[in-house]
This record gives C-alpha cells, sequence and structure tokens, in this order.
C-alpha cells in the first residue's frame, strides 16, 4: 500500500524549525496530561537554518523523483545542521525510497527524536514502521501526530493509521480511521477509495456507489474502482451504468488486469 507522506511539508517546516528544547514548552496544552504537544509549529523561537536551503532543494528533487540529487542535498543539509529534524525526515525517505531500509529507520527516528511532536516526522516513521510490520508501534505515531492541534492536514495520518489497521488485518478499525480522515476532509480521494473497497466487502453496494461518485468528482476513477463500480451496480440493477463503467474501463485501461473480470 502506497502512505501519504506529504513531502511538501517537509521543506515548509524546515523554515519554521524551533530549538528543540523550547519546542515542547510553548504554546498549546493537551487538556488531560498538561503536555504541549506543538512541538515546533507552536514555539515563538523562530531558528532560521542555513541548512534549509538544501532542505528545500531536496525536496523538490525528491518529487520529481531524482534521488540522486534529493540524496546529496539531504546530506549536505545534515553537514550544516546535524540538529535540523526535517533533514533528517528528509534523508530517511529518501534513503527508504533507495531500500536502504537500516539507514531509514536511523534517521526518521531521529528526526522525531529532535522534535517529538513533529507530525510530518512522525507520519514519515510510522508508514516506515508500517512498512516494517511494526503495526502498533507505527499507529501510536500515528497517532502522535493528530495530537498535534496545529497538523495542518490530520487526515493524512488519520488514512495512513487506516491503511496500517487494514495491513494488521483490523477492517473495523481501518474503517474508523477512514472516516475520521474524510470528517476532516470530506474530498481526500485516497481515503473515498479505501472506503468503497471496505463497503465493497461488506456487501454495501449502495455505499459503493456513493464512494465512487463523491471520487469521481474530485479524479478519474482507477481501473480497480471501475471494477468495483460495475459489480456495485450490477448488484444494484442498474445495467446501463454498469455499462457505462465497464466501458469505461475497457477505454481508459485497455491493458488492466480488471478487464479479464468484467
Amino acid at each position: 500500500m502506497k502512505y501519504v507522506l506529504t513531502l511538501l511539508a517537509v521543506m515548509l517546516l524546515a523554515g519554521c524549525q524551533s530549538n528543540p528544547q523550547r519546542a515542547a514548552e510553548t504554546s498549546s496544552t493537551d487538556s488531560k496530561a498538561g503536555v504541549d504537544t506543538t512541538g515546533a509549529l507552536g514555539s515563538p523561537v523562530e531558528r532560521r537554518s542555513a541548512a534549509n536551503v538544501y532542505v528545500e532543494l531536496g525536496t523538490a528533487y525528491l518529487q520529481e523523483g531524482v534521488l540522486g540529487e534529493a540524496l546529496k542535498n539531504a546530506r549536505k543539509a545534515i553537514i550544516v545542521d546535524p540538529e535540523l529534524a526535517p533533514a533528517h525526515n528528509l534523508l530517511g525517505i529518501v534513503y527508504q525510497r533507495l531500500g536502504k531500509t537500516v539507514l531509514a529507520g536511523e534517521h526518521l527516528a531521529k528526526a522525531v527524536s529532535i522534535d517529538p511532536y513533529d507530525p510530518y516526522a512522525l507520519n514519515a516513521l510510522g508508514s516506515f514502521e508500517c512498512d516494517q510490520a511494526k503495526y502498533d508501534a507505527a499507529i501510536s505515531r500515528f497517532k502522535a501526530a493528530l495530537d498535534n492541534p496545529l497538523y495542518p492536514t490530520p487526515w493524512v495520518a488519520s488514512h495512513n493509521a487506516g491503511q496500517c489497521s487494514e495491513r494488521q488485518g483490523n477492517a473495523a478499525k481501518a474503517e474508523d480511521y477512514y472516516r475520521a480522515a474524510l470528517k476532516r476532509n470530506p474530498g481526500f480521494a485516497q481515503s473515498l477509495a479505501r472506503m468503497a473497497h471496505i463497503s465493497a466487502d461488506k456487501g454495501q453496494s449502495l455505499s459503493v456507489r456513493a464512494y465512487l461518485q463523491r471520487y469521481a468528482g474530485i479524479s478519474p476513477l482507477s481501473a480497480d474502482l471501475l471494477l468495483l463500480g460495475v459489480r456495485a451496480e450490477n448488484a444494484l440493477g442498474d445495467a446501463k451504468q454498469a455499462a457505462l463503467y465497464a466501458a469505461e474501463l475497457r477505454k481508459r485501461y485497455p491493458t488492466a488486469k480488471e478487464i479479464e473480470s468484467l
């Protein structure tokens, strides 16, 4: 499964990285524990680092898939500023893409150790741990990210927690996380897709229809979703709509394996 990392956040957070000791002492606090969970996002102390330019360049290269340049710039950032959490986060993600599992884990963990409340670093580490089948640890990272009230995209962590729950075999919990993601962002396509699949597994054809309609309003349906649409509409007795989905599947994805299931 593909996790959502919001790589641009690596670059954005680099510009507001605070002194890590101050990150846990600032404004917003958890109402139950009295612990500040805002980290650098809530710190009034901004520490502009000379390494930020390398983080920004590395992130841009990573988004373009130019892993060699992304790696070079991430390394340069850490040479300039070894305590810049986004630099370690970026390097960890690059190493993960390169299949360097041990190095990826070390740098992703280092980013979290520098700022334990950085939601982007927590999300990245959680995604990595889920890939390593460390499901409970991963989900705890996603929950920690969600505990930061200043996290701009909490639906990302909710969605990733849902994916990890699915891999753990807990479909009911996964559904809860996907619903939470959609409550925060009703147009989040990845969660709409997973809810369509879960609804199909439960035989809820009306729900499949509704999720596919919402998804189609945001992005073209993928081959697997078009096949879900065919099956759901056939179950609902709408042969015309089923035929439209089938025709779209054949036209848009002529070599897709899903065509064999029509």
